[in-house]
């Protein structure tokens, strides 16, 4: 029975195994693509025969990207708004999903509703409205303009999410700290912050690469002043009239990619148990 049984899971097994291997394939060919644009000569870029190797590598591309005079300060710019976003949506969608999960107020379930209500506005529609609200205040053409409607935009999410491992903490680990003499600070910051740490994480990484990766608001917010703006921005620069540097635009996208895949590798760990969602008692 048992060897019938694990006859009939073999082939599932080996079905299941070959077709996320072929999804893995299809995922990871559009950056295999881009880095061997990035590598491969002129020559064959402009070749109107597509081949998916080349014989004679060359980081050309790589040394025009890093030739242009703005690319240092717009990377530091992309880090420093992508690390504001992270640390500051990280902390206050703590603070609000600890709020909406163990307190009791008027209006609890609207304003979680609201919350849910904001993920479905989409970006574009908001951009006009922003553009508006960010020179009232002062805030086109700095840094500012591109961390607060990240910042914005990664909450809801964010909240949402952290709910669920606030929620998943028991009230009686609360309530034993309470008798040891810990005060609510004290519990919020020492015991319940590193048990929904993993669900932090697996939300930083959703705002750390949709701020790394945002055009929209850096071409819509950033008008006149250069020094401002963040990486994408330096994809413009091999975007000519007359005959568009793909190989740059290729080379520049790989650098882009780089932080990102950096920043997944050192959360690995803790976002598969965070993705995993569950704090156990």
């Amino acid at each position: 029975m048992n060897l019938s049984r694990l006859g009939v899971r073999r082939p599932r097994r080996l079905l299941a195994e070959a077709s996320a291997l072929v999804i893995a394939v299809i995922v990871a060919f559009p950056l295999y693509w881009m880095v061997l644009s990035a590598v491969k000569p002129q020559g064959e870029i402009q070749s109107a025969e597509a081949r998916p190797w080349t014989l004679s590598p060359s980081l050309d591309s790589f040394r025009r990207v890093f030739e242009q005079q703005e690319f240092g300060r717009y990377f530091l710019n992309s880090l420093f708004v992508a690390g504001a976003v992270v640390v500051g949506s990280a902390l206050i969608a703590f603070l609000a999903a600890t709020a909406v999960t163990r307190f009791r107020f008027r209006f609890r379930t609207t304003l979680l509703v609201m919350f849910l209500f904001a993920q479905m506005v989409p970006v574009e529609a908001l951009t006009i409205p922003l553009f508006f609200l960010m020179r009232d205040a002062g805030l086109l053409n700095t840094l500012g303009s591109l961390v607060l409607p990240h910042l914005a935009f990664s909450l809801p999410f964010a909240i949402w999410m952290l709910r669920g491992f606030v929620k998943a903490v028991p009230e009686a680990l609360q309530e034993a700290a309470a008798i040891d003499g810990a005060s609510r600070t004290r519990f919020l910051w020492q015991i319940l912050f590193p048990l929904v740490f993993p669900g932090l994480v697996a939300t930083s990484v959703f705002s750390f690469i949709s701020t790394w990766n945002d055009f929209l608001f850096a071409k819509s917010f950033i008008v006149s002043d250069t020094s401002q703006s963040t990486l994408p921005m330096a994809l413009l620069v091999f975007f000519k009239p007359d005959e568009n540097d793909w190989g740059g635009i290729m080379a520049a996208s790989t650098v882009m990619t780089l932080p990102v895949l950096v920043f997944f590798v050192l959360v690995q760990r803790r976002l598969v148990s965070g993705l995993g969602g569950a704090v156990k008692d």
